[in-house]
């Protein structure tokens, strides 16, 4: 089974964390690279919760993206779409072959990835 085309409208970039030194004060900083950009996608908004955390009102929306398969796709990594940051949740493969499609399950709103 294949994704036709139209369904993957949106147009997401990947990206992965990479930790850099702060030369004044040593600390580690993430970084965010693109590994890959205008990347075909589907995304569904699935639910929406309000949650406290830390004496502030924050607000979770869950999504699942669908892409084409990549190899080294990651659930350290984040999807960038329009301005909104999703952190991806997990790497599903499809179930027939593992390497047409992959559904990534995502949060939003909670960091910036």
């Amino acid at each position: 089974m294949n994704i036709s085309a139209g369904v993957l409208r949106h147009r997401i970039t990947i990206q992965r964390p990479d930790y850099e030194r702060d030369p004044e004060t040593t600390d580690m900083n993430i970084v965010w690279s693109t590994v890959w950009d205008k990347v075909p996608a589907a995304i569904e908004p699935l639910s929406a919760k309000e949650f406290v955390a830390s004496q502030a009102v924050q607000s979770e929306v869950s999504a699942r993206i669908t892409i084409r398969y990549r190899e080294g796709v990651t659930a350290s990594m984040r999807i960038l779409h329009n301005d909104r940051i999703y952190n991806i949740e997990g790497v599903l493969p499809d179930p027939d072959s593992g390497r047409a499609w992959l559904t990534l399950p995502c949060s939003e709103g909670v960091n910036d990835g």
